[in-house]
This record gives structure tokens, sequence and C-alpha cells, in this order.
């Protein structure tokens, strides 16, 4: 079962007192009254909720709340000491997020420019709630592009011999305030490692032929199969290769008068858009992870 209540949008003068609270845990009775009780309890008035159940006899449950607690920066943290308790009785996996702190991004890209460009256009026009911190890239070609926007762009090439000192760059770069990485069309195959310090905040955007026209040039593999359908799916990384929880797909038909350019363009269209709604529904904490599985509020 899924439930969904929603209010209008808050005076954004208000949004300084107002929180995120995301949870999982095993599903079970008494688990939303708990939560409202002790939200109300504490002086917080719930304005916005998400939830679902995977099986209400041994699934999971996820919730998504948002609250306004008046003087939310003084009170924040009695309220997360006091909820601890809560978490513990349902076993709980649960966070509290400020609506004014902005969720912090990387943006990794190489040549392709048109995901890059989106998320950049999408920020600059309000619709993205984060800060850009950075871009990183293994080429320059978009430097001038992206330092216009007064955002810091770093240049770390990588070679099949240097791949595991750029990476360490890329590490040292991006430091210890860094919440989400974006992989706008960048080229290149993460390691271990490097997933392990970002485990579900790694976005990869690619196109949704996989399994299918593995390799170099699917457009023009699909164009020589007929295919009727191209898509594109954003996802979070881990160690199997495009085979991450999925957080958004997309789909358009086309026809056989659509040759390789065509069925390119049509592509990057939606990998662009695919890409930066999945961007969005992160830094606005809908997305929650269960094993290879995600929920999406939105």
């Amino acid at each position: 079962m899924s439930i969904h209540t929603k209010q209008t949008a808050a005076n954004p003068e208000r949004l300084n007192d107002r929180a995120r609270m995301l949870i999982s845990c095993p599903d079970g009775p008494g688990i939303v009254a708990a939560v409202s009780r002790f939200l109300h309890e504490h002086g917080a008035n719930i304005v916005q909720s998400d939830q679902y159940t995977m099986d209400p006899e041994g699934g999971m449950f996820f919730m998504r709340v948002e609250f306004d607690l008046p003087q939310l920066q003084k009170n924040l943290p009695d309220v997360e000491k006091d909820f601890a308790a809560v978490g513990e009785q349902f076993n709980m996996e649960w966070s509290i997020r400020p609506l004014n702190r902005k969720k912090r991004l990387a943006i990794f890209v190489s040549k392709e420019d048109h995901c890059l460009v989106e998320l950049l256009w999408q920020w600059q026009a309000g619709d993205l709630d984060a800060e850009i911190a950075m871009v990183v890239s293994n080429h320059q070609d978009m430097q001038p592009y992206v330092e216009s926007f007064g955002i810091p762009y770093h240049h770390v090439p990588v070679t099949p011999d240097t791949k595991k000192e750029a990476e360490q760059r890329q590490l040292e770069l991006i430091g210890n305030d860094i919440d989400v990485i974006i992989l706008a069309r960048y080229m290149q195959i993460i390691s271990p490692l490097f997933i392990e310090h970002y485990r579900n905040r790694i976005i990869n955007i690619h196109h949704s032929f996989l399994p299918a026209f593995v390799g170099g040039k699917p457009y023009a593999q699909a164009y020589n199969r007929g295919v009727k359908l191209i898509g594109a799916t954003a996802h979070y990384v881990t160690e199997e290769l495009d085979g991450g929880p999925i957080i958004e797909q997309d789909v358009q038909r086309v026809s056989h008068s659509d040759d390789v350019s065509e069925l390119k363009r049509i592509g990057r269209t939606i990998e662009r858009v695919v890409l930066a709604r999945a961007v969005k529904w992160h830094t606005e904490d809908r997305v929650l992870v269960h094993e290879n599985k995600t929920v999406v509020f939105n």
C-alpha cells in the first residue's frame, strides 16, 4: 500500500524551520502512529507524508516526512537524540535533514555536454535545489562554459596507467563535504574502492538498450536491428556495471525513417531529462534504496 499526503508550498521564510525525515524498517503495526506522536510531542507539524510498504506481513516499510519545527536549528539536536529510541524500537534506518542545508553536488563529465548543460540550466533556473560544488572532467573541453557559471572546474586526466592516481586525486578534490556525485556522461568505469566511499550516492545515466547492444556504437547497432523504442536509465552506481538500483527511466518511439544521427539526437534528449529528474529526486530526499531496488516518492 502507498499513501501520499501533501499540502501547498510553504512561505520560503518558513523553510528555515522545515526538515525531512527518511525511514526504512521492517513493516509492522504502530510505525506511523509512533512517528506522528513523536513529532507532535516535540512541537513539530507534519506538512507532507509519504509511505509505502512492500508487504504488510514481513515486508519493508518506507516513509518520508516533512515537518515544521519552530527554532529548528536550536531544537533539532534534541529531536535527533530523542528519536533514537523510536528508531531502536522499530529497527529503523533513519535520518533527518534541514531543508535549508542544500546537498552539495560534484558533476563528473567527459566530452559529451548535453547532460551537464541540462543540470547547469536547471540549477541556474532554480529548479535544482542543490549546490553544484564543482565539475570534474578528464578533458578540458567544457572548462570555459562551466567557469562562466562561477563553478570550479577540475581537469583530471585519466589513462589506463594512471587511473588509480586519477581517482585518488578526484577523492582529494571532493573531500568530505560532497553529498552526491553525478556521472553526466563520464566515460570512465568507477572502481569498487571509489564506489565504497559513496555507496548509493553516485548517479549514472546510460541508454536503455542495455543489456542489448553493449560496447561501442550502440545507436548504430540499434539502427541496424530496426529498434522501435529507445530510452535512458538513471541509476546508482554499484560494482556491477550499469546494474545498480534504478531511479528513473523513460522511452520514446522511433521508426525506420530515423537514421543513426536522429536516434542519437533523441537519445541525448531522453538522457538529459532522465538524469535531471533522478538528480532532483535525490536532492529532495525522495529516493530510498533497499537491496538493488529503489522506492521513489514523487
